[in-house]
């Protein structure tokens, strides 16, 4: 598809989205009447189709009692397919770029992130098999384009609107923040693309080439010999849109962790062994070896992957695990290897809250359940509690701001009914009438938002109310 016919399509979709000012008291949101016209854009003017999600989303919402809730899950659920998708055909192969949203690039990490919901249709949608093999080819290319890079442009000569960042990125990256999930999302995607369709063929030399390059760069910031290749500045006042030191970071002592310049907010580390990102490599680096030993024949690999994920695992256990006063062992969210750790959580995936979500831990675990009891109280900095809601913030939205996808995810990760009523009613009185998640909002005033228009937010939200309808159906029965 033509780049700017994409973003005029993208724009008349978007149209939908804006309903009501946001000027609009808290006090004045959710006067609804019992009707809810979709707030989708028309069926001509979506970026994807696929009938096996319509068929889904009626399915789910005729089992939802609150018909605003089951309006919600309608315009989000689908949001990625309506509004986000550039799918074609390059040299023979599919080919998928999936934009954030208000922001024309792709993110390694959200562009898996936003396809997620749809991966239990592969088997029976070919149309969805298509999409998803053809975003295994793109992030390829992405991780092959610049492995440091968390963002993309579709046309790979493009230059970047940060090209004032040092260094200035390369043609076609859109942002070269150094983020450790952004690789391990990329394994994330092919590994379970795979293993819900038995399709070998993404399994190219391109594939594997990219492979490599993500093991090695993992090594690479280990930073054992105490150097890096990677800075980045990025000019300006905002202390978070950089590291310390001339954007190197924080120093660092070996211990097996592997660095990450910035958090999956896109905010500059305090400490740079991030601690839920760097479990998230163990998880996909055990994954590669499972691909490399029974799909690809690479005993070597394989082998390499496995140890390296075996050194995370004993380095986190030794150095990323504390005795709280109140709470027992638990999680710190950042370490330095020389005894300083930072006890916060951020509402991005990964977070020490999404640990279960990600299979790197049960939901049952005691290290996991310590941590998440943590989070969820006043010891955590961030960890909000205001006059609608409450909820986990992030430095990325300041002090008073409340993400929906933390809510998301806590109700994702929680195993009683009551909580995950809790956060569901949350979710509803806090779109602030629009029918879509925002990236955050205030927490005495939903009005007040970021980003009307953040498909990654909303596809999770259809994630989890699909959840509650295979696992929790009863829940769908009540009013919220």
């Amino acid at each position: 598809m033509d780049r700017r016919r994409f973003i005029i399509k993208n724009s008349i979709a978007l149209a939908g989205i804006t309903v009501l000012p946001h000027s609009i008291l808290p006090s004045e949101i959710f006067k609804f009447k019992d009707d809810f016209p979709t707030n989708r854009p028309p069926k001509g003017k979506r970026t994807f189709i696929s009938d096996s999600v319509e068929m889904l989303i009626n399915e789910v919402k005729s089992n939802i009692l609150d018909k605003e809730l089951a309006w919600m899950f309608e315009n989000c659920y689908p949001n990625t397919l309506d509004t986000t998708i550039d799918y074609e055909i390059i040299d023979g192969r599919p080919d998928t770029f999936v934009i954030t949203g208000d922001i024309d690039a792709m993110w390694l990490r959200d562009s898996t992130a936003q396809v997620w919901p749809y991966m239990p249709l592969i088997k029976k949608d070919k149309k969805i098999a298509d999409l998803i093999h053809g975003l295994v080819n793109r992030q390829v290319k992405c991780v092959l384009k610049d492995p440091y890079a968390n963002a993309f442009y579709k046309d790979l000569t493009k230059e970047s609107e940060w090209k004032s960042d040092k260094p200035s990125p390369i043609q076609g990256v859109h942002e070269r923040k150094w983020e450790i999930d952004s690789l391990c999302y990329v394994i994330r995607l092919a590994y379970n693309y795979y293993k819900i369709s038995g399709d070998k063929s993404i399994f190219d030399k391109d594939w594997d080439k990219a492979m490599h390059l993500i093991v090695q760069t993992f090594r690479t910031e280990q930073r054992k010999d105490g150097t890096s290749p990677y800075y980045f500045v990025r000019m300006g006042t905002n202390t978070i849109d950089s590291p310390t030191f001339g954007g190197t970071g924080n120093p660092v002592k070996p211990i097996g962790l592997i660095c990450s310049m910035f958090r999956p907010s896109d905010d500059a580390t305090i400490f740079p062994f991030l601690i839920p990102s760097n479990i998230f490599a163990d998880v996909s680096l055990r994954q590669l070896a499972e691909i490399y030993k029974n799909v690809l024949n690479d005993k070597e690999f394989a082998n390499e992957c496995n140890s390296f994920a075996q050194e995370i695992e004993e380095a986190i256990k030794k150095f990323a695990i504390s005795e709280h006063l109140e709470f027992g062992q638990i999680y710190a969210y950042e370490v330095d290897g020389f005894g300083n750790k930072l006890f916060m959580d951020d509402a991005n995936v990964p977070s020490l809250m999404s640990l279960s979500y990600l299979g790197a831990h049960k939901a049952e675990d005691a290290l996991y359940k310590n941590t998440r009891k943590f989070l969820l109280s006043d010891s955590n900095p961030y960890f909000l509690k205001g006059k609608v809601a409450e909820g986990q913030a992030s430095p990325h939205t300041g002090k008073e701001k409340i993400w929906p996808m933390g809510i998301i995810l806590r109700a994702m990760t929680s195993t009683d009914d009551a909580e995950i009523i809790h956060c569901l009613t949350m979710l509803k009185i806090t779109h602030a009438g629009k029918g879509f998640m925002h990236e955050a909002f205030h927490k005495d005033n939903p009005a007040d938002f970021n980003r009307s228009w953040f498909a990654w937010a909303n596809t999770l939200f259809g994630e989890l109310i699909i959840k509650v309808y295979n696992e929790r159906k009863h829940i769908l029965t009540l009013s919220f």
